[in-house]
């Protein structure tokens, strides 16, 4: 023990302990000061303002300002392609020189979406459909059919587009719909005279359907109430399939008289038609018999059975 004692007030010792401190603090002093050049303290970038702008332009800002650039893409419809959504740090951020940003963009390719089934749904039903796919609506057409605002096609690029096709999100589809109408005409069947239920039945049968029903003022019982009017009339001929017909009750309908010259498509002047015609027959006969009185007996036994003539003669026979 008094050997250490001796030792440590030796020269010896003072001179070590002194090295030794003089080594930890040069390499506590040599740690501190690389540290701060390696992390560069005291020394910040303001992150500048790249939101906002082109992707080209956001590098060009960047690489001036000595910063490093991270790119990610996402996909948003109506969206300029190439442009900065999102950054990280955000702008005036402080950070040191090289420090990686982190960038947002819009892509400017479109992924590819399964086109959905929207064929034999109505309107609203596939603007819904359409929507959930991030498709878009374009122009609607009608063509003559007797569905109404039921989808009959859809067409991309103007070409018909089958279901499951793979197109660009956003893309636009142009519909063709029905107009409610129908491609085919029909003979507007003559309503005059039948009570309501029975001109629904007969509308139908036809393809048509009911309209505006009116109702005379004189009208008191609807149920004994027949039609009066119609519009269009049968005097129109042929309608579209699936048209409505306006009518209009009343206590008694026209009479077949009103009808001036021959009938327009109405049943019942016909059978007014017809008695008239057969009377013209009936006088024209009465007038090759009176010919046959003015005329001489050799036209007249024609007319007659020739047996007669037979026997006049067999009784001039006997009367000689």
């Amino acid at each position: 023990m008094s050997k250490v004692v001796q030792y440590l007030q030796t020269p010896t010792f003072r001179k070590n302990l002194i090295a030794a401190f003089v080594a930890i603090v040069g390499l506590f002093l040599a740690v501190y000061v690389g540290l701060k050049i390696y992390t560069k303290h005291d020394e910040s970038i303001a992150v500048p303002k790249i939101k906002g702008l082109h992707i080209n332009a956001a590098i060009q800002a960047l690489e001036d300002a000595g910063l490093e650039y991270q790119i990610d893409s996402v996909y948003q419809m109506d969206a300029k392609p190439g442009l900065v959504i999102e950054q990280d740090p955000e702008q005036g951020f402080h950070v040191k020189s090289g420090r990686t940003i982190y960038l947002t963009i819009i892509t400017q390719v479109a992924p590819e979406v399964s086109f959905p089934n929207i064929k034999d749904k109505t309107l609203i039903e596939a603007t819904a459909i359409l929507k959930n796919h991030n498709l878009k609506i374009g122009d609607t057409s009608y063509v003559a059919d007797i569905a109404r605002d039921i989808v009959l096609d859809a067409q991309f690029a103007g070409q018909s587009i089958r279901n499951g096709r793979m197109i660009p999100k956003g893309s636009r589809i142009d519909l063709v719909l029905g107009n409610g109408l129908g491609a085919n005409e029909v003979e507007i069947p003559n309503l005059i005279g039948l009570p309501l239920n029975e001109a629904k039945f007969a509308l139908t049968g036809a393809g048509l359907g009911l309209g505006t029903v009116t109702y005379d003022p004189n009208v008191t019982d609807t149920a004994t109430a027949v039609i009066s009017v119609q519009s269009p009339g049968v005097e129109k001929g042929l309608t579209s399939l699936g048209a409505k017909i306006d009518v209009t009750l009343s206590l008694t309908a026209p009479t077949p008289t009103t009808t001036t010259g021959t009938p327009v498509g109405q049943a019942t002047p016909k059978p007014q038609v017809a008695p008239t015609q057969v009377n013209p027959p009936a006088t024209k006969t009465t007038a090759p018999a009176k010919a046959t009185t003015n005329n001489p007996p050799a036209k007249a036994t024609n007319t007659t059975p020739p047996a007669g003539q037979k026997k006049e003669n067999k009784g001039n026979s006997l009367g000689f």
